[in-house]
């Protein structure tokens, strides 16, 4: 099967192109740079923005399946940007997946896109999407998936997937952010601390992928839908932090700020940063307050059921993978 992902030299892209790679696939890497590690393995990669159609159009050209993880994430950023790359560049996908007759799309979404400033605890793929939204990233990926899934048809099939807080060995992101800020002692506890949120291991979210493109080859009712991923079992989110900076040899969080307070100060730096700094991303943001103080945990029946999705990967093994490689991390901050 001739298989193509788009931002397949990120984080969730390399290892969904290794997985294929490993099981026989003819995988197409699409993205802005060189991949090395691909260029070792064989993978084949394909130099394109998926802000460019035409490039993409060429690109999927006998393509059968693909799967869409470029994205421009962040909590700041210019609103251009965010709607170029997210939006327009899905659009692109879509476009680009119809015109050569590509039959199955799998679109990387996020549980951000229906988060707003409340907790959510539990709750499935019937929650809405939030009235308004405390930063691009979200609202703009919002928008991606309801295209997604409204271009599902005869044609071609869409399933859009929301796995939460992605880590393990190789993250670019999430975990050497926070190791970086308890290292310059920028690390603040928002909120009591005991907010519960649902993380999910690298290769966990990659097979969550696999499964819903084969779930898109035979008859099912899938496609068209939002499925959230997990591990299954929702993480105190500063203990577990605190775990990571352990492991990582890095400062642990001694310092706390409330919710309110938080919220509060990313509201007024928000302000000032767009008025006099608006390439600096602020300390603290709406958005990121909810991140760091609210409860974000998800029912994953549906994927369970109808992807046939199961973590193969439990938290502790993966921590234990997390934990050899994160000194290197901390290392590499100082």
């Amino acid at each position: 099967m001739k298989t193509l992902v788009t931002g397949g030299g990120g984080f969730l892209g390399s290892r969904i192109a290794q997985m294929l790679d490993e099981r026989g696939d003819d995988v197409l890497v699409l993205g802005r740079s060189r991949y090395p590690h691909h260029e070792r393995t064989g993978i084949a990669t394909i130099r394109a923005d998926i802000r460019d159609r035409d490039a993409l159009r060429r690109a999927f050209q006998g393509v059968e399946v693909v799967f869409h993880t470029a994205a421009l994430a962040g909590i700041w950023g210019p609103r251009k940007l965010f709607w170029e790359t997210n939006v327009e560049g899905t659009r692109n996908v879509i476009d680009s997946c119809l015109a050569n007759g590509v039959s199955k799309l799998v679109f990387t979404s996020t549980p951000s896109v229906v988060i707003g400033p409340t907790d959510l605890r539990g709750v499935d793929e019937s929650v809405p999407y939030p009235k308004r939204y405390l930063a691009e990233y979200p609202r703009t990926k919002a928008v991606a998936e309801r295209l997604v899934l409204a271009s599902n048809g005869p044609s071609l099939a869409t399933v859009a997937l929301r796995p939460h807080l992605i880590w393990g060995p190789g993250d670019p992101h999430l975990i050497p952010r926070v190791v970086r800020a308890a290292e310059a002692g920028r690390l603040f506890q928002v909120g009591d601390g005991r907010n519960l949120v649902d993380i999910t291991y690298v290769d966990n979210a990659a097979f969550a992928h696999l499964c819903a493109a084969q779930k898109l080859s035979m008859p099912s009712n899938c496609s068209g839908r939002p499925f959230f991923v997990s591990q299954g079992e929702p993480v105190a989110l500063w203990p577990w932090l605190a775990d990571v900076l352990v492991a990582a040899k890095a400062p642990p969080v001694s310092r706390r700020v409330s919710y309110r307070s938080a919220f509060a100060v990313g509201a007024f730096l928000e302000g000032v940063h767009r008025a006099i700094r608006p390439s600096v991303e602020p300390r603290m943001t709406r958005f990121l307050a909810v991140q760091l103080a609210k409860s974000h945990f998800f029912d994953i029946s549906a994927a369970r059921g109808d992807l046939g999705y199961e973590p193969r990967v439990s938290s502790e093994e993966g921590f234990r993978h997390l934990a050899a490689w994160l000194p290197g991390v901390a290392q590499v901050s100082k």
